[in-house]
């Protein structure tokens, strides 16, 4: 009779006469569903609609606490929880709040309690997905991912029913694209597929495949929107795969989100022994990024713990470039800060008999299972004497070292926590004599600021234990370490070390020649800032480490400038020509717009007289088959003025070599239309212009199976040009360093800081298009 009641009480939910016996079956969730019944017909006093036994079967299928089955019922009874979204935030809420008792108006706040989606709010949300992509969807019609714009929709409107937003996206794309083709309903083009483990760690389309970035690119807030479900939220460091927790931990986890509000904080820790390079731009853009994503913050935090190594200019340099790649810190911090709490803590460590001093020599410590240290268990106190000493300068530097004792994923053991150097602090002067080491600095600098997420390269993940252990061993807040793959170019080093030693060779001039791929050498050559972080997106976040072709960061390079530097003309290798009939008695003023695909972007003015220059290989006496610009019988349009020249005589001097033309001209519209038109300057500015190639003739310079003699020996001879007396026209007279410019037909060039009033200097960005013959 009892499961005749159940079966008629869960069908009466809602569910078919066969799922209702199904559940029967389950002892504990046809109890917990029955429980869940009668509480809500007692609040209902009436009889349970579909709608709200299918959310009372999915709580009592899903709850893992019965404790809290009361507690929901009652919203859902009550309709303030009437949506499976909701449900489903109430579920993962109780989940992630074990302990009692629950604040309601908290839990209303994160399930979207009394949060009324309109019909209207619903159509402009969806109206605005449609006008983001609006031109894609024009092009690629039913083909296109109507998923997208759902997601964006359901992100702009969290509580909105899931089945009126598809209608909506539905309604609108149908009013938009019209009734679907034929050609609508054929089947998309497969695409490769990728194996999981390619694309692990990613929310964007792109799949990188052997360097080359493919498919659909989404912006970089975007992919960490998507990393940010895979994230944990803040407070919710217990949730993530790997951490380790204590009995003090849901403890320290409240202070910390006490302290914070539950804002996500991120860091970016560069040590300041060096420059940036473009694997920084990734980190920086990730640390920076996904805060910005989540509305949290980012602290540029130095690791200043190796005092011989640091200098005043990287610490210059590096908050130069974060701000030049558009970022702002919260706060700027220095582990030095943080020196006083570090030394309390390692004191407290040997309290607790978790440290030691040792004696082993460097060389003893290196290679793989060394032996355990023979003072792996001197007695506590003898260990807080000797590291008193140690503090007071009584051991010479490799003498003494404080070590910790865990044994490390990669099987490194007891890693060392202190270490004496007699090297003065950059800030702390002669304070200390003994330093922390970043196994030991890195996790508690986190802890004190109370980052959310630690984003580290992957190869710290040996040193993920050790950063749990250490926190857990001091009972101090754990924040969680995720990592991912870094960035690197192929035909490039970025090693600090190999740097230094293209720079002694004379192969480059400094950190920022523009060959390499310092941040600073970008800048200097002429490359966005936008370009760079556009690039970084393109890679995406990926897991696994990832080196790219350098021609791809160019691509963005081009995207950016085209759009951003206004047009010029000059010309390398010039050649004189004379106008025998010039129009005019005096030089005319031409207008030439900034930006030939969008005049509404204004002009500037350049002269045009009777002497033009034009670039040597626009002439040919004996074109080969195809040539199109100016030859005998083969007239061409000067850019810009309206005129057509045509040659009449060649001038040359006792060598043979061509010195002048003479030539005629005549209105654009008064005749055929020429072959070509090509550019030209008129009372031009004398410029040096700097031609840059790659700095290595090789993919891995680095790698001794490519490059036997080592990346000194793979250095391409021609990856600079100069040309000391190239022609601009006079419309960049003004230009101030790192301003940018296309000169028509060359490419992006950019003002280098070496130029001085009347000299200007520029670098070649990248040429107007990926050169074929590149491999």
């Amino acid at each position: 009779m009892a499961t005749l009641d159940s079966l008629s009480l869960f069908t009466g939910l809602g569910l078919s006469e066969h799922k209702a016996r199904e559940t029967l079956k389950n002892t504990a969730l046809s109890a917990q569903l029955r429980e869940a019944a009668t509480q809500a017909q007692q609040t209902l006093g009436s009889t349970i609609d579909k709608a709200t036994g299918t959310l009372l079967y999915g709580l009592a299928s899903r709850l893992r606490d019965p404790r809290r089955l009361s507690f929901l019922v009652s919203y859902i009874a009550n309709r303030k929880i009437h949506t499976e979204i909701q449900l489903s935030a109430a579920l993962e809420y109780v989940r992630s709040h074990p302990l009692d008792p629950i604040n309601t108006m908290d839990f209303e706040q994160e399930c979207g309690v009394g949060v009324m989606v309109t019909p209207e709010q619903i159509e402009e949300a969806v109206e605005a997905a449609i006008n983001r992509h609006r031109s894609k969807l024009l092009v690629e019609r039913y083909h296109f991912n109507m998923g997208l714009l759902m997601g964006e929709a359901r992100a702009a409107l969290k509580w909105a029913d899931g089945k009126m937003i598809k209608h909506e996206v539905d309604m609108q794309v149908l009013h938009l694209l019209g009734p679907k083709t034929e050609t609508d309903l054929e089947k998309k083009p497969k695409v490769a597929k990728v194996r999981p483990e390619e694309t692990a760690g990613r929310s964007a389309k792109d799949v990188v495949e052997n360097g080359e970035a493919v498919g659909q690119t989404l912006s970089l807030m975007e992919q960490l929107r998507g990393e940010a479900l895979k994230f944990h939220k803040p407070g919710e460091n217990y949730k993530t795969p790997g951490y380790v927790t204590t009995p003090h931990t849901m403890d320290l986890l409240k202070q910390h989100l006490e302290i914070t509000g539950g804002q996500v904080r991120t860091r970016f820790p560069p040590e300041p022994n060096g420059i940036l390079h473009i694997g920084h731009a990734k980190a920086i853009n990730f640390n920076f990024g996904y805060a910005k994503a989540n509305n949290g913050v980012c602290f540029l935090r130095f690791d200043d713990t190796n005092p011989e190594k640091e200098e005043a200019k990287f610490f210059t340099a590096i908050c130069d470039m974060v701000a030049w790649l558009g970022y702002t810190p919260y706060k700027v911090t220095y582990a030095s800060d943080y020196f006083d709490q570090l030394y309390a803590w390692a004191v407290e460590l040997i309290h607790r008999g978790q440290a030691y001093v040792c004696h082993q020599r460097g060389e003893e410590l290196k290679g793989h299972n060394p032996l355990p240290s023979p003072w792996r268990d001197r007695p506590t106190e003898e260990s807080l004497l000797l590291f008193e000493a140690m503090r007071k300068g009584k051991f010479a530097e490799g003498e003494a070292t404080l070590r910790m004792k865990l044994i490390m994923e990669d099987g490194k053991m007891d890693p060392v926590a202190y270490r004496v150097k007699y090297t003065p602090h950059h800030r702390t002067g002669d304070t200390w004599c003994i330093y922390p080491t970043y196994d030991y600095t890195h996790c508690l600098c986190d802890s004190i600021e109370h980052i959310t997420h630690s984003l580290c390269t992957k190869e710290f993940q040996a040193r993920r234990s050790s950063y749990f252990w250490l926190c857990n061993a001091l009972d101090v807040y754990c924040p969680v370490q995720w990592e991912y793959g870094r960035l690197n170019l192929h035909y490039a080093v970025v090693s600090k070390r190999k740097i230094l030693q293209l720079v002694a060779a004379g192969a480059v001039r400094d950190w920022d020649d523009p060959r390499l791929f310092t941040l600073t050498a970008l800048r200097r050559r002429g490359f966005p800032p936008e370009a760079i972080n556009n690039f970084c997106a393109r890679v995406g976040v990926t897991v696994a480490q990832t080196t790219m072709e350098p021609h791809l960061l160019e691509a963005c390079v081009r995207d950016v400038l085209n759009d951003t530097a206004p047009r010029a003309m000059a010309v390398l290798e010039s050649l004189q020509v004379v106008i025998t009939n010039f129009p005019a008695a005096k030089s005319l003023d031409i207008q030439v717009p900034n930006f030939p695909a969008d005049e509404t972007k204004g002009f500037h003015q350049v002269p045009f007289g009777p002497i033009v220059f034009i670039e040597r290989t626009d002439f040919k006496e004996e074109p080969e088959p195809g040539y199109k610009r100016l030859a005998w019988g083969q007239p061409v349009g000067l850019r810009h003025t309206g005129y057509i020249i045509e040659l009449q005589h060649v001038v040359k001097g006792p060598s043979g070599c061509v010195e002048s033309l003479e030539v005629t001209c005549r209105r654009a519209d008064a005749g055929e239309k020429p072959k070509a038109f090509i550019h030209w300057v008129s009372q031009p500015l004398k410029c040096e212009i700097r031609l840059y190639e790659r700095l290595f003739q090789h993919k891995n310079p680095e790698d001794p199976a490519e490059v036997p003699g080592g990346f000194l020996s793979d250095l391409n001879p021609a990856s600079l040009q100069v040309v000391e007396a190239a022609l601009v026209d006079c419309s960049v007279a003004l230009a101030k360093p790192f301003d940018k410019f296309q000169f028509e037909r060359l490419g992006y060039f950019s003002v280098d800081p070496d130029s001085y009033q009347g000299q200007l200097v520029f670098n070649r960005t990248v040429t107007l298009k990926e050169d074929p013959g590149k491999v």
